[in-house]
């Protein structure tokens, strides 16, 4: 066993991540974080966070994650350290960096798989529950990530709170690019 999947199983073990709480914790920082800065910050380790005023869209998941007990930036860079040819190497890093591996979106996809949370992409809107994290590809190199909400659009298909650019909103967004990742955290009721 790995020291990561020791600290999941220990941070499991402690509570699940309940979806109720995570999509609000996420709805929390609409209105709050109002920007959207892509630049490399030196960050405290562990629990370093850009101004909460700013951020990109991998901070919405990070921040909403944090009051349930799981610090991405933590167990991503534990795992970053003792598998680090399983990561991407799309920036050209040579080693792991606390301060920035968790911000990057395939990153999180590789982490999320590396923990069995991968679920098969669907274009069906009720495959989807609050809580779920999904991933898009926007063109031309660019990802995203956010959560699906527990409101509904008027076409019957999840929102999605997520920052694309202008901050964290819950916008009508899970079918509008082409979606490469879904997962689900351990305990939350699967689709049905």
């Amino acid at each position: 066993m790995t020291a990561l999947c020791g600290l999941l199983l220990c941070w499991q073990a402690q509570a699940a991540v309940d979806p109720a709480a995570l999509v609000a914790a996420a709805r929390q920082q609409v209105g709050v974080t109002l920007g959207y800065d892509p630049r490399y910050r030196r960050l405290a380790y562990p629990g370093g966070d850009v101004p909460l005023e700013t951020g990109v869209c991998s901070d919405v998941v990070i921040r909403a994650l944090r009051p349930q007990g799981l610090d991405l930036q933590v167990a991503l860079h534990q795992d970053m350290r003792e598998h680090f040819r399983a990561y991407p190497r799309s920036w050209g890093a040579t080693r792991p960096d606390p301060s920035i591996d968790h911000r990057r979106v395939p990153n999180l996809m590789t982490w999320f798989r590396r923990q069995g949370m991968a679920l098969p992409v669907s274009r069906e809107a009720g495959a989807y529950r609050p809580g779920d994290v999904v991933t898009w590809n926007l063109g031309r190199g660019q990802t995203h990530i956010g959560l699906v909400s527990d409101r509904i659009g008027v076409d019957g298909v999840p929102l999605i709170l997520h920052n694309i650019g202008r901050g964290a909103r819950e916008e009508d967004l899970l079918f509008r690019f082409e979606i490469t990742g879904h997962y689900r955290f351990p305990g939350t009721p699967e689709a049905g």
